[in-house]
């Protein structure tokens, strides 16, 4: 098969060769395989804040380390990601630059501030907070001008893992806020942990699920419900599951992605002092224990025909790789896990009809491979070129480890 790219789209894709315009590039895919790039539809992109188990702390913005953190995604693969929540500024300023063309990075969709409830999930010095209706509007009038791609909420009183009661967003209010952004042509994302919150908000018309419920296995009758609704639910595996890994198996840092985008002191921290740590925390092990009652959970609805959408919940583009290999270790086929990873992460954002599958008219984001990943999931990793918008990613020219 051929595919033609002009300008940032593909315009034509044909079984053997296609007669292009003299000084066309060609790429010899022979023998090699075509994927859409990769998506990650839930970070938070380190550089401004400081993310800890028990909640996020403010640090000092730094630039450099969320560019180093964009190019890693780059360098894996990852042409997509949506930050599901962090400092306006920051990370809008980076999305502005990203579209602009003045930083290389994966394309940015952003919600900026999280939408929540005094006290609840989420809410800080930087959160846009809600407590009453109509009330409400001229603070999310003020978020809205920020242009969020998606509005993210939080509807989330705690107490699981031993954790302390917080808050909620009354779910009245929160049906009010999805139907204010939808009326302006703006999707929304809620963070759940549990089924029954899950279930409340998907009847208050939100249009996706920030999480997979982790509390407990869900119900036959949730599982139909994912099916016949089609809410996207984004998997953030990575993140609970993270703390065990290094705590128990630190030498996946010694794997090639990692060693290619994560500095060495950095690495060297995470070993000992951050190993060190996660070993002492109850959460550590809380966390491994209810990922995989999160995994089962995800492969019953992905049979149940719902719509997962692969997410990390974390900073880099290695971690959106141990997300696909959580699901394949949950029992999903690698041909499905490939289309989680991509055509779903569209369906996400509302953009199914520019992005996530190789097709005349989208957006040439792509990737050759050098072996099938829908024989193995670990084959995504075999990254021999990354096309995002129709141009090549120079991965050695990448602010990265690796290029030093």
């Amino acid at each position: 098969t051929s595919v033609l790219v002009d300008g940032d789209r593909i315009s034509r894709i044909t079984r053997g060769s296609i007669e292009a315009p003299r000084g066309t590039n060609r790429i010899d895919g022979s023998g090699k395989f075509l994927m859409p790039g990769l998506m990650d539809m839930h970070i938070h992109l380190r550089g401004s804040i400081e993310v800890t188990p028990e909640g996020l702390s403010a640090m000092t913005t730094d630039r450099s380390i969320g560019i180093r953190l964009l190019h890693s995604y780059l360098y894996s693969g990852v042409t997509s990601v949506y930050d599901a929540g962090n400092v306006p500024d920051y990370i809008l300023g980076l999305r502005s630059d990203e579209r602009s063309g003045e930083l290389a990075g994966p394309r940015i969709f952003a919600t900026g501030a999280i939408v929540t409830y005094p006290g609840s999930h989420g809410s800080n010095d930087w959160g846009t907070l809600v407590d009453d209706w109509p009330e409400a509007k001229p603070t999310l009038d003020a978020h809205i001008e920020r242009e969020p791609d998606i509005v993210k909420l939080t509807y989330e009183e705690r107490g699981w893992g031993a954790r302390e009661m917080i808050p909620i967003l009354p779910v009245e209010l929160m049906q009010q806020i999805i139907q204010y952004y939808n009326d302006r042509g703006i999707r929304s994302t809620v963070h759940t942990s549990s089924e029954y919150r899950a279930r409340q908000a998907i009847f208050a018309g939100v249009d996706t699920l920030a999480h997979p419920i982790i509390q407990g296995p869900v119900t036959e009758s949730f599982a139909k419900l994912m099916g016949a609704k089609k809410t996207p639910m984004v998997t953030t595996l990575t993140i609970g599951e993270n703390y065990s890994r290094l705590a128990e198996h630190p030498e996946y840092l010694d794997e090639p992605l990692y060693q290619a985008t994560v500095p060495a002191d950095e690495i060297e921290i995470l070993k000992t002092e951050r190993r060190e740590e996660y070993q002492e925390r109850k959460w550590t092990w809380w966390m491994k224990i209810m990922t995989t009652v999160a995994q089962e959970n995800l492969r019953i609805i992905n049979d149940a025909g719902g719509v997962l959408v692969a997410g990390t919940d974390q900073s880099s583009g290695p971690a959106l790789h141990r997300e696909l290999e959580l699901l394949a270790d949950a029992g999903i086929p690698a041909s499905e896990i490939v289309r989680i990873a991509t055509l779903n992460g569209a369906v996400f954002l509302g953009k199914e009809r520019e992005l996530g599958s190789i097709e005349e008219g989208k957006i040439a984001d792509m990737l050759l491979l050098g072996a099938d990943p829908t024989v193995d999931i670990n084959n995504a990793k075999d990254i021999l070129e990354v096309i995002k918008g129709g141009e090549l990613v120079d991965r050695s020219g990448l602010n990265l480890p690796v290029n030093e």
